[in-house]
């Protein structure tokens, strides 16, 4: 069973940024792709951003892809996400999640998840 630990939210006005890590332990860390997922109030859970377990691959979502990156540092068995430019409609709670085998972006094949982190945006 892994455990997950988000940080990094907060309440920012648009344009600004924020960077959510996202500590994971339990197991080999670099065994699990790792996504990050939010939803927003009303909408359904969204794929943000996925990475390998080597970190060597990563995918996003067309809406953040020039936006937002996801990194990896499997010695501190740590995910990141950076989030720059942010808008209104980036808020919401994120979460971390873990798989084995191939990275997605979509949440119903991710095994593990975090209690999520929330981003507010205002504009």
């Amino acid at each position: 069973q892994l455990q997950f630990v988000e940080s990094g939210g907060g309440s920012v006005q648009a344009g600004e940024s924020l960077t959510l890590s996202c500590v994971v332990s339990g197991s080999t860390f670099s065994d699990y792709a790792i996504g990050w997922f939010r939803r927003a109030p009303g909408k359904e859970l969204e794929g943000v951003s996925c990475i390998t377990g080597s970190g060597k691959s990563a995918t996003s979502a067309d809406s953040v892809r020039d936006r937002f990156t996801i990194s990896r540092d499997n010695a501190r068995n740590t995910v990141y996400l950076q989030m720059n430019n942010l808008k209104p409609e980036d808020a919401g709670v994120y979460y971390c999640a873990a798989k084995t085998g191939v990275r997605s972006l979509h949440p119903g094949v991710y095994d593990y998840w975090g209690q999520g982190t929330q981003v507010t945006v205002s504009s």
